[in-house]
């Protein structure tokens, strides 16, 4: 069974994505869904993503961030300082850890209980991913620490609730509104300059096995935020679905894009007679950027533009560089470093949740974890 729940957390961490908890009535009750100006007042009272009702006290001074992403998202909004556990791996080395406890198992993703357990934190926040880790959840609760479980982001919506949400858990709600209006801003720069540029088919190139992000993903937004046309969404595909080559070949795509993680596109032989092999035009993402849904989405854009769009990028980089500049000295906006250092290989990519489909499959199978 151990074995099992391994696989199954490769195969989640691989396609994952997260959102926003969702806020419900209570003392000082969250709203984050709904109030761009949400204020950190405690005691906090919310519905996380299992449906439970969390409530937080007071204002936390400990945190442990459960997944790569989730500590992406602390950084984010300035509350690594109250950040005393996280994954330290390749999947966060931009972050710069420091002396934090590192809460995995060796791969860097698999947190450990009694690591957790251990620094006693105030509040832990969690992807998704973790309702498939019962025991690990129990384990916190019976040690009666705090657990704030995330909800999907599907959407560059979800990803501003996640660091919405994130603001609320850790008490920096100003922090989170301001890279919110960071990322507007950068948005707003690439989404002015491609308006009335061509936007070419290009397939995101996810996996060996074929696997992609159609509509209704974040993925698909930072494609088409790009200046891209999302080959799987013009075939009609929603969320994380996994094509086959010949349809790909058949639709032709002028680009390929495709993490970093990998020295080439997967299914690059499959792919041999597009346009877009053909011609190398081909871009590499980095994979943390673009599996995670916090900020650094943003940056995944930028390198698709610097490659498809070259002459608007050189236009708008004095732009970018300049919102850069007006939050630099908040300490919200996260890194642009790599975080692609001796990858290795196609290995399993941390991040959020699970894709619809992705859960349809599970509970089939029966592995849909039980609620708390």
């Amino acid at each position: 069974m151990k074995q099992q729940l391994t696989v199954l957390l490769t195969v989640l961490l691989t396609v994952s994505a997260i959102g926003p908890a969702a806020a419900t009535a209570g003392a000082a009750t969250g709203t984050a869904t709904q109030d761009s100006n949400v204020q950190c007042e405690y005691p906090l009272t919310m519905t996380d993503a299992t449906g439970e009702e969390v409530t937080i006290e007071s204002e936390p001074q400990s945190v442990v961030t459960l997944y790569p992403g989730d500590a992406q998202l602390a950084y984010s909004i300035g509350a690594e300082g109250k950040v005393v556990g996280m994954p330290v791996s390749k999947y966060t080395e931009s972050l710069e850890a420091g002396d934090r406890t590192d809460i995995t198992a060796d791969d860097g993703v698999t947190p450990v209980a009694e690591e957790i357990v251990s620094l006693n934190p105030d509040v832990v926040l969690a992807a998704n991913v973790a309702t498939y880790e019962q025991d690990l959840l129990d384990t916190l609760e019976d040690a009666g620490i705090t657990v704030v479980v995330l909800d999907t982001a599907n959407s560059f919506d979800d990803v501003r609730e996640n660091v919405r949400v994130t603001g609320q858990v850790t008490g920096h709600c100003e922090g989170a509104e301001e890279t919110i209006q960071w990322m507007n801003e950068r948005l707003e720069v690439f989404e002015n300059a491609l308006e009335d540029e061509e936007k070419p088919l290009a397939y995101y190139a996810s996996g060996s096995d074929g696997a992609t992000f159609g509509s209704e993903t974040f993925q698909h937004d930072v494609l088409t935020t790009a200046g891209l046309t999302n080959l799987a969404a013009e075939v009609g595909q929603t969320g994380w679905v996994q094509m086959n080559s010949e349809v790909v070949v058949n639709e032709n795509p002028e680009w390929i894009v495709y993490p970093d993680r990998t020295e080439s596109p997967p299914m690059a032989g499959s792919l041999q007679a597009t346009t877009a092999m053909q011609q190398n035009n081909t871009i590499a993402v980095d994979d943390n950027a673009m599996s995670q849904p916090g900020p650094n989405v943003v940056y995944a854009i930028e390198a698709i533009v610097e490659q498809v769009h070259p002459e608007v990028y050189a236009e708008i980089e004095g732009d970018l560089e300049a919102v850069d500049e007006e939050y630099s000295d908040d300490g919200n906006t996260t890194s642009n470093e790599s975080t692609d250092e001796e990858s290795g290989g196609e290995s399993a990519i941390p991040g959020f949740g699970v894709p619809a489909a992705a859960v349809a499959l599970l509970a089939a199978a029966g592995f849909v974890a039980r609620r708390r």
